[in-house]
């Protein structure tokens, strides 16, 4: 039998230990140092809990890069020239520091502040690989072209604010898979044609 609250403890102080020392090593372009012991020499409950929290230092960084890596996609995108956007370095190791962007304990994106700050241009694909994202908020700036269809993507979303911009064309079917919307606010656009029918199955939709 494998003693899971042994297990659960190593796998915490391992986690605490090694994936600071991973993003030492990565950011700064240090090998590891050699390991002082042989795994040939651990048995299965020990090596599970040895490679359980690595792999999970590993996708917890893989999943906070990738939103940053769609955060700065989307920054290429924009013109902005007050700087609010100055602090989106893509270098850091996740997005979680960046001014208007706003994580969970888990280092998710959850939120995406970005109202009344006098950026324009357009939005890209990118923003459907948010996939933890909760509250949108676009409102008040001169951002133009297409709604991305992929918005759709984000199904954690509660809240997307893209009133008072210059969108153009007709509101994506796509919505309709946001099933956790309550706030979907796209008044004082430039979009065309009737709110798709689809819609309606959105029953925790109050606001649109």
């Amino acid at each position: 039998m494998i003693d899971l609250t042994h297990c659960s403890l190593l796998s915490l102080h391992l986690i605490l230990f090694s994936f600071p020392l991973f993003t030492l090593y990565s950011h700064f372009s240090i090998p590891p140092p050699p390991l002082s012991f042989s795994l040939s020499r651990m048995n299965f409950p020990s090596l599970l809990c040895f490679f359980i929290p690595i792999l999970l230092s590993f996708t917890s960084a893989i999943s906070t890069n990738s939103e940053g890596n769609a955060l700065h996609a989307l920054r290429t995108r924009l013109s902005d020239p007050k700087n609010v956007l100055q602090s989106w370095d893509p270098t850091l190791v996740n997005p979680c520091t960046w001014f208007h962007v706003t994580c969970d304990s888990n280092n998710h994106v959850v939120r995406l502040d970005l109202g009344n700050s006098n950026i324009s241009g357009a939005l890209g694909p990118e923003l459907g690989e948010l996939k933890h994202l909760q509250y949108l908020e676009l409102y008040g700036n001169d951002l133009g072209g297409k709604i991305p269809d992929e918005l759709g993507n984000l199904e954690k979303l509660v809240s997307m604010d893209l009133y008072r911009n210059k969108f153009k064309g007709k509101i994506p079917k796509s919505f309709a898979n946001l099933k956790s919307i309550r706030f979907l606010r796209l008044n004082d656009n430039e979009l065309t044609g009737p709110i798709p029918r689809e819609l309606t199955s959105l029953t925790n939709l109050k606001i649109l």
